[in-house]
Order: structure tokens, then sequence, then C-alpha cells
């Protein structure tokens, strides 16, 4: 599901994307528009696409994307239904194009159309404590309360039978039913992207969203930030303890369990039925399986298979770490 609540400012002819990652006069013969920026997954015909590592390899095999931002070592890679445009700096061309087609993205200000909410119709099927605000484009279901001093920002879809504790802000968000948000969240914020240039940094535009499925519950002082071009997930039955850290584009799967202040950084998924002890750290762009143990204070730098339990650092079979720390 690409965000909704962003507005998509394309299409765009394909001389204005190459002005924008400085190709000028590249003849690739092709006459229509552009009409969006997609992951290799979610692209199709008349998007463009980026493709910055072999770690991507099997996924742009399959993208249906029209045209994709790679450089001159990966673009033999690409199908052939799939124009490359090859630069030095893919994540720099790819930032810079996102905030062609999503200029709103870029800025991830406080929602200043925000109300309290005994100045809404949610007065009337909401329970709340003191100094609850509303932002624009907020929907919420039945038998939900919220918390004093706590902010839903605009773009926020809110199920039936949730809770949400004081102090937390929430915006550009999906919420299923049946969940519950516990005290001091920050859910919904635009990741820590940004890509160095020379002698300044370039913002990287996050069109995601956060999801959380039914039935889970987000621990207190927890911060889940929104997808960059996919979209952060949290299945259904997960909990989540207190003060942990989930990064743009993860997907965790269901029932799974993940211990307080646990880090998971940027594209990282995470399997079903996985627990993950306190204090763990998993590396960005890895695929942790189904049914996995991850010991307390590890720290995950590779991939880890179905059925695996590990820890130590690196992270390692538990077999193994506990021969080797005898």
């Amino acid at each position: 599901m690409i965000n909704p609540f962003f507005n998509n400012h394309g299409p765009f002819q394909i001389d204005k994307i190459l002005e924008l990652v400085d190709i000028n006069n590249k003849d690739l013969n092709y006459k229509g528009h552009i009409k969006d920026i997609r992951d290799l997954v979610t692209a199709d015909a008349n998007c463009i696409t980026f493709f910055h590592s072999k770690k991507y390899k099997e996924l742009v095999k399959h993208t249906k994307a029209s045209f994709c931002i790679t450089t001159k070592s990966l673009e033999n890679d690409l199908p052939k239904t799939c124009m490359p445009i090859s630069v030095e700096n893919v994540l720099i061309a790819t930032a810079k194009v996102t905030e062609k087609f999503y200029p709103e993205a870029v800025i991830d200000n406080f929602d200043n159309n925000t109300q309290y909410i005994d100045k809404t119709n949610f007065k009337e099927i909401v329970s709340y404590g003191k100094n609850v605000l509303i932002g624009s484009n907020v929907k919420i279901g039945k038998n939900c309360n919220i918390g004093n001093n706590s902010i839903i920002e605009k773009n926020v879809q809110i199920g039936d039978n949730c809770y949400i504790g004081s102090n937390s802000i929430i915006r550009n968000s999906l919420i299923k039913n049946n969940v519950s948000i516990l005290d001091n969240c920050v859910i919904g914020k635009k990741g820590f992207g940004f890509f160095p240039d020379k002698f300044s940094n370039i913002k990287y535009p996050h069109i995601g969203l956060v999801i959380i499925e039914e039935n889970s519950e987000i621990g207190c002082g927890a911060t889940i930030d929104r997808g960059s071009m996919s979209n952060t997930v949290i299945g259904k039955n997960t909990y989540l303890d207190n003060q942990i850290h989930i990064a743009h584009n993860v997907k965790i799967g269901n029932n799974s369990i993940i211990a307080g202040q646990v880090g998971i950084a940027g594209s990282t998924t995470i399997g079903n039925n996985v627990k993950i002890g306190g204090q763990a750290g998993i590396s960005g762009h890895l695929k942790i399986g189904n049914n996995v143990e991850i010991a307390g204070g590890s720290g995950v730098i590779k991939n880890i298979p179905d059925n695996s339990k590990v820890m130590g650092y690196p992270a390692k079979n538990i077999r193994e770490f506990l021969r080797e720390n005898k």
C-alpha cells in the first residue's frame, strides 16, 4: 500500500527527471510520462524505481518499472523492459526524484491544524483525558481511549477498541482494531534518512506509512518511523516492550515478542513468531526468519534462517556461542 496521505505531484516527462539527476542529453526513445516513483516490488509500468546494491539483485529481475535509477556497474542486471538511468550516486538521485513527486514529504513539521478533541465530533465517541489534540484527516473507531496530552496529528486512522496512552504523538499511521499504544510513544514521524553530498546533507522524503495490525501492543517510549518508499509494518498480535526503536521500512511479522531497548535498523524484515531479548541490536537490510530466538544483548549483522537460536556479537548459533564462551 502506497501512502494515501501524500499528494503525488506527477506525472512528469522523463526529460524533467533527467534534469534533476544531471543527465540532459540521453535519448531514451520514450515519449510518455513517469507517473510515480516506487520501490522495486511495487513499481509498475510508467513508474521509476532505484537499484543501488547487488543485495537486491533477485528483486530487480522481477520489477515492472519502466525506468530505474542505478549505476553503470548494475544496469546489466535490469530486465529488458526497464531502462537504466545511470548516475554516480543512486541514493542522492533517488532522493531528488522522490522530492519532485512528493515535496510535502520532506518536511515533518508539527500539525498546526490540530484542535482540542472536545471541539470535534470525536468527543461523542472517544473517551479521552485532558489536553488531547486531533489533527486533520483523522478517523477513530468505536470504544477507543486516548490519554492526557496525546496528539493524534494529521493522516491517522485508528480502528475499534484501541487504547492510546498519555503523552504520545501519532501521525501518518494506520492502526487496526484492538491495538494498545502506551505512554510517551512517537509513531509515524519520518525516519533517519539523508545522504551526504559534498558540504550538505540531502534529506530523503519519507512517503510510507506505519501500519500496526490487529491485537498488537506498543510499549512505553517506543519510536516507530514511517517508511521511506515502502511501509513500516508491525504484524498481528505482536508485542513491543518499552523504549524500542523501529526504523523506516522495517517489517515485523505476526505473534512476535520484542523486549525493551531493542533497536532494529531500516529495511530489515522480521518473520513470524520471533522472540528478541532486551537490548539486542539488529542491523539494516537483513532478513530474520520465522520462529527465530535472539538472546538479549546480541548484535545481529547478517541474515538468520528459520528456526534458529542465536546470541552474542556477532550473533551466532547459541550452542556455538556457549561452547566458545565456557
